[in-house]
């Protein structure tokens, strides 16, 4: 009886295809292609054993069908860039190779923008805060987590100067405040000094009337 190797094949889950990828998140669509891919068994040339020439068979149909996979999955360009690889192997080693260094210069590159985020005084602060949650939000993706209590300390500490009083009032609160509770008190707070701005300019417009 001639015993056949494990040939790793795509699953039905992995036969639902997912969406092509074009160079971007390659970590998603990594997690939805993955599974193992084999080295060929070593058969010699001239080799004789019927079981070795077989199991040699069996694994390049195997191989054949992950490796058509995995570029099928992949953009028109990309596909035209990667279906001189070989095996399956050296597809997949090919693809981490160039986006999982691109992976880590991405993290290199929002780690940066989040210590570099500083708020200013010339856009409304609610704006800003969902720009800052939007570097925190891809940060996660990067599973790089950050309490939540220390984006409530993140987003406080960034207040642009015109908002020091409130900043300093924040602070003393922030231990019993959730990054949902911030949120509201900041659009509060934002929306009573736009009251007041607009009250302001009201009043030095009606006195520029009576001096008309």
């Amino acid at each position: 009886m001639v015993v056949q190797p494990h040939v790793a094949q795509p699953s039905a889950a992995q036969r639902e295809r997912p969406e092509k990828f074009s160079s971007n998140d390659f970590k998603r669509w990594h997690r939805k292609m993955l599974f193992l891919s084999e080295e060929a068994p070593v058969v010699s040339e001239g080799e004789t054993d019927i079981q070795k020439r077989v199991a040699m068979d069996v694994w390049g149909h195997g191989d054949f069908l992950c490796r058509n996979y995995i570029l099928n999955g992949l953009s028109d360009t990309l596909h035209n860039v990667y279906s001189s690889a070989k095996t399956t192997r050296a597809l997949w080693e090919s693809l981490e190779k160039k986006y999982k260094t691109d992976d880590a210069s991405l993290k290199k590159f929002i780690v940066g923008k989040f210590l570099e985020y500083k708020m200013v005084d010339s856009k409304t602060v609610m704006n800003q805060v969902q720009e800052f949650q939007m570097i925190l939000h891809v940060l996660h993706a990067e599973e790089m987590k950050l309490s939540e209590s220390f984006q409530v300390a993140a987003i406080i500490e960034n207040l642009p100067p015109p908002w020091r009083d409130f900043k300093n009032y924040l602070k003393h609160k922030r231990k019993n405040m959730g990054l949902d509770d911030l949120i509201v008190r900041l659009r509060i707070e934002e929306d009573n000094r736009l009251s007041e701005m607009k009250s302001e300019k009201l009043q030095i417009e009606a006195k520029a009337n009576l001096m008309e």
